[in-house]
């Protein structure tokens, strides 16, 4: 009876373990073909805004993570891929402000500030995605973050019916990235069952939309 029990147990987990790694290598082939080079992304057009996604700040200053980030959108803008941005964080505590940072980092690097939309409620890479299509109102964006993290966006982009491309921000080591090779397995498998039920965002609110002033989203 007890081997009985372990075979059954055995076979659950490399059940469950099959099924989470084949969903982590559908998100990753299905939107590999998606990620691009800043080359790549000079021949787009129309594009409605370049999303930058955050990653963590340091008092007030970017982490290397984030900072790489910034650097590619800007980057990006600078080559004229798209004549927006939003900088999509997290600002739902006062203490704590991804985005402001954000924009200041751009702005101190001469980008002007009305063309810099601030995402006050990126709490999520999926509520950062849905807020850019409904709240800002964009169709056809390219997303930048590190490429580990691409694939993800991607495939929520996608499912949310936006066309979006990606480019990454790699430029260097981080500490830790095996760590987060390993968890964002798991936010592919959490995104996938989201994006088959599709909830709303943790906030929603006004429309903004992009091709709009950036300045309107300013809280300081």
């Amino acid at each position: 009876m007890v081997k009985k029990i372990m075979l059954i147990c055995i076979i659950l987990i490399v059940t469950i373990l099959i099924l989470i790694l084949s969903i982590n290598f559908f998100v990753v082939f299905s939107t590999k073909n998606k990620i691009i080079s800043e080359e790549e992304a000079k021949n787009l057009e129309n594009v409605d805004c370049i999303l930058i996604l955050g990653a963590g700040i340091w008092g007030d200053s970017p982490s290397p993570m984030l900072e790489d980030r910034l650097l590619q959108g800007i980057s990006l803008y600078q080559n004229k891929v798209s004549p927006k941005i939003i900088m999509s964080g997290d600002h739902t505590r006062e203490d704590y402000d991804e985005v402001n940072v954000m924009k200041k980092f751009a702005i101190d690097k001469d980008i002007s500030s009305e063309d810099v939309f601030m995402d006050h409620a990126g709490i999520s890479t999926y509520d950062s995605i849905y807020r850019a299509r409904d709240i800002f109102k964009a169709k056809k964006i390219v997303i930048v973050t590190q490429k580990y993290h691409l694939y993800r966006a991607l495939y929520v982009a996608k499912s949310l019916g936006i066309e979006a491309y990606g480019v990454g921000a790699d430029q260097r080591k981080y500490e830790g990235q095996i760590f987060r090779d390993i968890r964002e397995i798991l936010a592919r498998d959490k995104d996938w069952f989201k994006c088959i039920f599709k909830p709303l965002p943790t906030y929603l609110g006004d429309t903004i939309p992009v091709s709009g002033n950036g300045d309107v989203t300013n809280d300081k």
